[in-house]
């Protein structure tokens, strides 16, 4: 829950960093970006790893990268949903979701210190 709670945080101050540096993103109030960063935060933990595999073909011969247009379908989805938080096209939100995802990973880089992948020595 604790890492759930930290993701949705760090995902909601992305979302505001690149609505307010890159305008983006129009966002009404603070309850339309809680609500989009929690309803973006759902969609990624239920809806994504379908796309990801229903697309693995295309996603393989792009070596990854039409995980970005993943991204943006999911971000232009929860515009739709959410009163108060618009994107005005698919490619906007293409590229709204390059920003968020580049800005989550130096916030991710900022607040773990440690390295994800830790390796243990075993003496003999």
């Amino acid at each position: 829950m604790k890492a759930f709670l930290l993701k949705w945080f760090i995902t909601g101050i992305s979302i505001f960093i690149v609505a307010n540096l890159f305008g983006i993103i129009y966002i009404e109030n603070l309850k339309a970006l809680v609500l989009a960063a929690l309803i973006l935060g759902i969609l990624n933990a239920i809806l994504r790893p379908f796309l990801i595999i229903l697309t693995l073909p295309i996603n393989i011969f792009t070596l990854g990268l039409f995980t970005f247009v993943i991204n943006g379908f999911l971000l232009y989805t929860v515009s739709g949903l959410v009163s108060g938080f618009e994107i005005d096209s698919f490619w906007r939100a293409f590229l709204a979701a390059l920003l968020i995802s580049i800005v989550n990973a130096l916030m991710n880089f900022l607040i773990h210190k440690e390295p994800q992948v830790r390796v243990t020595y075993i003496k003999r």
